[in-house]
């Protein structure tokens, strides 16, 4: 399937983002401590990180969430993380978006109105 533009280019990028989220969500999750996982899981009520490893179970059977109590499964905190990075994420492109925006408009006006004449001035006097 052959795919035109600005939408291929999009999907492309948004596929990349999320396979390198993933990978440093990965990353990072192992570096963490087990105290620092404990509480992720319990402020995120899920369980584990992604199901792409073989410390999965292991990482599953010490949880503490709520949700393993309430249900036989939990869902992933590495689904929920990149839920919230992408929220997250979508609202500081937003932000970016103003501010550069603002800034374009800024340099526009400031070569608008940087050579001027002054109406006060002498206007047989040389500049």
């Amino acid at each position: 399937m052959v795919c035109g533009g600005f939408a291929c280019s999009k999907n492309a990028l948004c596929a990349l983002n999320v396979v390198y989220m993933t990978d440093v969500i990965n990353a990072s999750w192992w570096v963490m401590s087990n105290k620092t996982r404990d509480e992720l899981e319990r402020s995120f009520n899920c369980c584990g990180l992604f199901n792409l490893t073989t410390l999965y179970q292991q990482d599953y059977d010490f949880c503490t969430a709520i949700c393993k109590s309430q249900s036989p499964t939990c869902q992933m905190c590495g689904e929920k993380f990149l839920k919230h990075s992408d929220e997250a994420l979508k609202i500081l492109g937003g932000v970016g978006l103003f501010f550069s925006f603002t800034e374009i408009l800024g340099v526009w006006l400031a070569m608008r109105f940087r050579n001027q004449k002054d109406p006060r001035a002498n206007p047989s006097a040389f500049l």
